[in-house]
C-alpha cells in the first residue's frame, strides 16, 4: 500500500499508518527498531533498497530523510514536508515493516530532527545510517543524537583514509562504519588461523587498493592487536587482495586474487579454498543491526592509526605520485614517495623488532572477533 501526503505533518503521516495498518488486517506492530536513513535524491533508491533487504531480517521501521533545501533565497525561505508512506512486504521495496519517505523543502530540511522525531517507534532502539555525505561528528549531530547507533561509509567519501583519520578524532560510543564490517570475514578468517598454529608471529603485510579504508582498518587492527610492524601495501585489487603474516614457522598467507575465492596457506598444512565474497550493502547493514552495543574492538582499530594516516603520508600518495618499485628481498622499503611504505608500523621509517608475544598474539587476535 502506497500512501502520498503533500504539504503535511508528522501527526498527520502517524495516522495515516495506523489505517493503513487497519486496512491491511495488522493493527499490531512487529518491529524491533527506527532506521533512520539521511541521504539526498540522487542517492535515495540505492540506500532505501539496500535498507529494505536488511529489513527482511530485522523487520523495522525506515525513515529516508531527503533534504531539499532549495537553490533561491524564496525556495529557501518557505518550509514544506511531502510524505510517500509504503505499508506491507508485497510493495516494491518496503520491505518487511514500514517505509516512509519524507523530502524537507526548504528551511525545514535544517530541522529534520523535529521531523523524524515523532515517527520513531515507541520503546525501540534507533539507528541512524549516512550513505554518504556523514556529518563531521555523527554522535553530535541532532539525528544521530537520537540514535544508539550511528553508521556511516568512508568508502563513499572522496578522502577515505582522512574520513578515517576525522573518525577516529571524533568517535564516541556507538559509531561504526561500514568500512570495518566489510573486514568481518578477514578478521574471522585471519583469528581462526593464528588460533589453529600457535607461534609468535614477527610481522605483516596487507595488501590492497590505494584509497581502500577497508585495508587501512585491516592493517591498524593487526598492528592494535599483535603489537608487530605491519606494512602497507597496494595491488590493483579488488578491496583486499591478502594478508600474508611471517612467523617462526614459515609464512601463514590468505590471498584473494578474485574478490570472491580466496586461498588460505598456513605452515604444516595443507593450503585450502575459503570463500570470501565481497557483501552487498544490504548484508553489512543487515550484520551491523545485530548488534546495537558500542563496537569496542572498531573503537580501538581506528584510534591506533590515528597518527599514521592523518594528513599527508608517504604510504597514501596522490594519483600523480610514482609508481610502487618491488620490495627489497630484506623486505625494507626506503622511506620516500613510494607507495609500499608501512602505514600502521611503528612510527619510525624502519619496523622495529617484533616483541616476542608468543601465544598472547593468538589470544589478541581471537578476543578481536568476538
Amino acid at each position: 500500500m502506497n500512501i502520498d501526503l503533500t504539504d503535511t505533518t508528522s501527526s498527520r503521516i502517524n495516522a495515516e499508518l495506523v489505517k493503513a495498518r487497519r486496512s491491511l488486517g495488522s493493527p499490531a506492530m512487529g518491529m524491533v527498531l527506527t532506521l533512520v536513513i539521511v541521504t539526498d535524491e540522487g542517492n535515495h533508491y540505492d540506500a532505501l533498497k539496500a535498507a529494505s533487504g536488511a529489513s527482511k531480517e530485522h523487520p523495522s521501521r525506515i525513515l529516508v530523510v531527503v533534504r531539499r533545501p532549495g537553490r533561491s533565497p524564496r525556495d529557501r525561505a518557505q518550509h514544506r514536508l511531502d510524505a510517500e508512506v509504503r505499508v506491507g512486504s508485497d510493495v516494491g521495496e518496503a520491505g518487511s515493516g514500514e517505509t516512509i519517505i519524507l523530502r524537507l523543502h526548504g528551511e525545514l530540511a535544517s530541522h529534520a530532527h523535529s521531523v523524524v522525531l515523532p515517527l520513531l517507534l515507541p520503546d525501540a532502539p534507533v539507528v541512524v545510517w549516512w550513505p554518504e555525505d556523514a556529518p563531521e561528528n555523527p554522535a553530535e549531530d541532532p539525528l544521530g543524537k537520537l540514535a544508539q547507533r550511528r553508521i556511516t561509509d568512508a568508502a563513499a567519501t572522496e578522502d577515505p583514509v582522512g574520513a578515517l583519520s576525522l573518525r577516529a578524532t571524533t568517535y564516541a560510543p556507538g559509531d561504526t562504519d561500514l568500512a570495518w564490517t566489510r573486514i568481518t570475514p578477514w578478521r574471522s578468517m585471519l583469528a581462526a588461523s593464528v588460533d589453529q598454529k600457535q607461534t609468535t608471529i614477527n610481522s605483516a603485510v596487507v595488501e590492497g587498493e590505494e584509497y581502500n579504508p577497508s585495508s587501512e582498518l585491516l592493517a591498524l587492527w593487526l598492528a592494535e592487536r599483535l603489537r608487530v610492524p605491519v606494512e602497507r601495501r597496494i595491488s590493483e585489487g579488488p578491496g583486499i587482495t591478502g594478508v600474508r603474516m611471517e612467523t617462526v614457522e614459515g609464512q601463514i598467507c590468505l590471498d584473494r586474487a578474485n574478490g570472491s575465492l580466496a586461498e588460505l596457506a598456513v605452515p604444516g598444512q595443507p593450503d585450502r579454498h575459503v570463500a570470501l565474497q565481497r557483501r552487498s550493502t544490504a548484508e553489512l547493514l543487515a550484520e551491523e543491526l545485530r548488534r546495537l552495543d558500542p563496537d569496542e574492538a572498531y573503537a580501538e582499530a581506528v584510534s591506533f592509526g590515528i597518527n599514521k594516516i592523518s594528513g599527508p603520508d608517504p604510504a597514501h600518495p596522490t594519483p600523480a605520485a610514482p609508481a610502487p618499485a618491488p620490495a627489497e628481498a630484506s623486505g625494507q622499503t626506503e622511506a620516500s614517495g613510494q607507495t609500499e611504505e608501512p602505514s600502521t608500523a611503528e612510527p619510525t621509517a624502519e619496523p622495529a623488532p617484533a616483541k616476542p608475544k608468543g601465544r598472547s598474539n593468538r589470544s589478541n587476535t581471537k578476543k578481536a572477533t568476538k
